[in-house]
């Protein structure tokens, strides 16, 4: 694990990415995109003034995200601090939305092992279906790769069968080179989604950035066999870009990366631009937003 190697084609990768943006998606399998768009976003609530209503409203959101519930299917996780795992427990019984929860000091990951540790396990034992983990950027960027693999191997062994998604930050680690390498540790310390960013820093998640993460799980799977998903986050607003994204996953990894099990968008403000798209199609009429709150 090193990266002294520079193995990442900047121009190509733009330029893959860009290719993206001018397709035209129309019709039905616009209404698939969107609808399928809905069944992988992770909706989120990581403010310090998080309340049990502000709570009850984001379950609810992801349980019915349109008012007319047969107009598309539910979300696939809620997203929230440890501390509120087992109310959302409670709120989601039954339902097919997972409970995800950020874990080992989010979003900074400025704290000891153990104490993440700790946070990750209180997680699990309260009913976290996923632990989404930020890696030790500081580490990363000073070159302490065994120490990165290592903390990543320990967090996958506290999660025990909850799933563990690994966030880079990648507008903190900087180049497309960096990005892969995180992207190689991160799946081969046992990762089951890597995921760009924590949502927290302006620089978020971006075609060219995401491209590279997705070119490192299609090889991955072609030297093990094994699918990782991929979650970009952040600065995902539009249905248009949503689209863009679903035709790079099938592109890039194949029709088997199009579900939830592999594939998740962590932007909960893109659901209000996609359910008011999916309403105009299904009418004819664009819808007022009001009908569709998520804050």
């Amino acid at each position: 694990m090193n990266d002294s190697s520079s193995s990442i084609d900047q121009v190509g990768i733009n330029e893959r990415a860009a290719k993206f943006t001018r397709r035209s998606i129309k019709g039905k399998a616009k209404s698939f995109g969107l609808k399928l768009a809905v069944s992988m976003m992770d909706l989120t609530t990581l403010e310090g003034a998080d309340t049990p209503g502000k709570l009850r409203h984001l379950c609810q959101k992801a349980l019915s995200p349109m008012p007319d519930p047969s107009l598309c299917p539910p979300c696939a996780a809620v997203c929230v601090y440890p501390n509120l795992v087992g109310d959302a427990k409670m709120l989601l019984a039954g339902s097919s939305v997972r409970i995800a929860s950020v874990a080992t000091s989010f979003p900074s990951g400025q704290v000891p092992l153990e104490m993440r540790l700790d946070e990750v396990r209180y997680a699990v034992s309260e009913g976290a279906d996923e632990i989404d983990m930020v890696i030790a950027r500081g580490a990363f960027l000073g070159g302490e790769l065994k120490r990165v693999a290592k903390e990543i191997r320990a967090v996958r062994k506290a999660c025990g069968k909850a799933h563990l998604k690994v966030i880079f930050e990648t507008g903190e680690i900087g180049s497309y080179d960096k990005v892969r390498l995180a992207s190689d540790i991160a799946m081969q310390s046992g990762a089951h989604f890597i995921k760009t960013s924590t949502g927290k820093i302006s620089s978020a998640a971006s075609l060219p950035v995401s491209l590279v993460m997705l070119e490192a799980i299609r090889d991955y799977y072609y030297e093990t066999g094994i699918r990782i998903g991929m979650k970009p986050a952040g600065g995902i607003r539009s249905a248009k870009e949503a689209l863009q994204y679903l035709v790079m996953v099938k592109e890039t990894l194949g029709d088997d990366w199009l579900t939830p099990r592999l594939f998740r968008f962590g932007a909960s403000s893109l659901l209000t631009d996609v359910t008011l798209q999916i309403a105009k199609m299904a009418d004819g009429n664009y819808q007022s937003a009001d009908y569709f709150p998520l804050g």
